[in-house]
């Protein structure tokens, strides 16, 4: 059995199978890298003239790229770094996001394919609010406007708590769970305990606990998955929101109806997935 599930930040829909019963090192080297050939440059020219700019519109690709490398070492992942280095990168991630507070929104993920020697963060600083992060900013404004202040994820952190269904470890820092709408088997969400609006603002990075995550995901896969992990922060001049991080196993491709429809097809119920990896705790 499956049901069509709404994700309550970002409105997409997921195709997500339903659950049946289900129980309950080294010193490592952080720095900016040159990239080679970076997508976004102070100095990129204005684009263009367009012939039908009703229809095709371009933007000069001004920005900033940078890609922030951890040396791995023998660790080959960040599930295998130790749990200080994590912070450490946490914290360098802070400190380069911070530096580009003039623009209108910065993203930062990571591409893993394990092992490697060296992890690479990439950083873009954009000009624009990207679509899906506007979408967002957009149903955090309107989650306010209905529950006189609310704010959008910390109801939901809240209510995914009391339910405690899809929750999969808790700290001091911060909760983390495989997300209710999840588009993709075992996706974990980590967000702040006391919501903050900006990651690169001081407070606490829940690293310790994506650490745990990450963890988790290995012990469960018998190896480290290549996953995609990035940081969810709030961009310039948004009222409401709150920072979280995002981490997805790539264990498929997208086929012809998630990249047709922008609906997920998740045969792996986050209710399941969370009561396995809870079950890996010590």
């Amino acid at each position: 059995m499956a049901e069509i599930r709404i994700d309550p930040i970002t409105g997409l829909r997921a195709l997500v199978a339903t659950a049946g019963d289900v129980p309950e090192g080294d010193r490592v080297a952080i720095g900016v890298v040159a990239v080679a050939h970076p997508m976004l440059r102070d100095d990129s020219p204005d684009a263009p003239p367009q012939d039908s700019p009703d229809l095709f519109g371009a933007l000069a690709a001004r920005g900033a790229d940078e890609l922030l490398a951890i040396a791995s070492g023998s660790a080959g992942s960040l599930a295998g770094l130790a749990v200080e280095q994590l912070c450490a990168a946490a914290d360098t991630w802070r400190e380069r996001m911070r530096a580009h507070d003039d623009a209108a929104y910065v993203h930062l993920g990571v591409d893993e394919d394990p092992p490697s020697e060296r992890i690479e963060a990439r950083l873009l600083a954009l000009g624009f609010v990207p679509a899906a992060v506007a979408r967002e900013r957009e149903r955090f404004s309107a989650h306010a406007v209905r529950t006189m202040g609310g704010n959008l994820l910390e109801d939901i952190v809240q209510e995914e708590v009391r339910r405690r269904a899809r929750i999969v470890a808790i700290d001091d820092e911060a909760v983390l769970l495989c997300p209710y709408a999840s588009r993709h088997p075992f996706t974990l969400m980590l967000a702040p305990r006391r919501r903050r609006e900006r990651f690169q603002d001081d407070g606490a990075t829940g690293a310790r606990l994506l650490h745990r995550g990450l963890g988790l995901l290995r012990e469960r896969f018998g190896t480290c998955p290549p996953v995609s992990l990035w940081i969810r922060t709030a961009p310039r001049g948004a009222e409401r929101f709150c920072w979280r991080i995002d981490v997805v196993p790539r264990l498929a491709c997208p086929g012809a109806i998630e990249l047709g429809t922008e609906i997920a097809c998740n045969p792996v119920a986050p209710e399941q997935a969370a009561a396995e990896l809870r079950a890996l705790l010590r």
